[in-house]
């Protein structure tokens, strides 16, 4: 009985610290889905949830949810969110179909802050956890991320390599051991592991922004369905560009490796 109660005081432990690794992520879907209920103003939806996003990022430095390093590679994450989604909006693979100010090539400047999103949750996962890599390699997988990312472009003209690259991720993590701390125990689970359960969450997080009108594909223009499945592998395979550069960051600031 008494395993049981501690079983459920960590389980309970780690929920707790799962939310607080996201609250960026849950403010600002939560931001979203309060501007979809708003009445007509002089001001566009979209511009408002950019502007949000900008006070946003300030107060999560302010409140000390990210450090300088943190909100640096959060920025770069925005940056590069940025880049795929005015790719991808040209090419029609989804659509941000409300007017703005705020708004390039028919992508609002809001849309990186989705991205930026997905790097604040695994900076505070880094630091509430205390994640510790062993067997890293640094290299390899740094090369296969930058690949999965470039894949997302090229796969309109050119083969889809998305199943091969994925071979080459289990390859490259195959005994890489993400090492983290929940209350006063340490717990190990396999990077490609973590990848996969961290892609499962985004494609529910897609879902509810979706939902709640962040953007649509074009299945759900006529209405919101649930976004396709297929999905949740496209995000366990880019979530190894996010958790690169972190990992980049960390690395230079001495920190996220434990002994091979």
């Amino acid at each position: 009985m008494a395993t049981t109660r501690y079983a459920l005081r960590q389980l309970l432990l780690f929920a707790v610290l799962q939310l607080r690794c996201c609250a960026f992520a849950l403010a600002l879907v939560g931001g979203i889905a309060v501007s979809a209920l708003l009445p007509e103003l002089p001001v566009a939806r979209y511009d408002l949830v950019f502007g949000y996003g900008v006070l946003l990022a300030v107060l999560a430095r302010r409140v000390g949810w990210d450090s300088a390093r943190d909100t640096g590679v959060i920025a770069a994450c925005h940056v590069i969110g940025l880049l795929f989604e005015l790719v991808k909006v040209r090419l029609g693979s989804w659509s941000y179909p409300e007017d703005a100010v705020t708004k390039v090539a028919g992508v609002p400047l809001y849309g990186g802050f989705l991205y930026a999103a997905v790097g604040s949750y695994v900076c505070r996962a880094w630091q509430l956890f205390d994640l510790r890599l062993s067997g890293y390699r640094a290299t390899a997988t740094a090369a296969l991320a930058a690949a999965v990312y470039v894949n997302f472009f090229t796969h309109h003209w050119l083969p889809d390599l998305r199943w091969p690259l994925a071979a080459g991720l289990l390859v490259a993590t195959a005994g890489v051991w993400v090492r983290f701390t929940v209350g006063e125990r340490r717990y190990r689970m396999p990077l490609a592991l973590s990848f996969t359960l961290i892609g499962f969450f985004l494609w529910v997080a897609e879902n509810a922004a979706t939902y709640v009108g962040a953007w649509s594909y074009p299945h759900q223009l006529d209405g919101w369905q649930p976004v396709a499945l297929t999905k949740f592998g496209a995000w366990a395979l880019l979530i190894s560009v996010t958790f690169v550069l972190v990992e980049r960051g960390r690395r230079r600031g001495g920190a996220g490796h434990a002994p091979a």
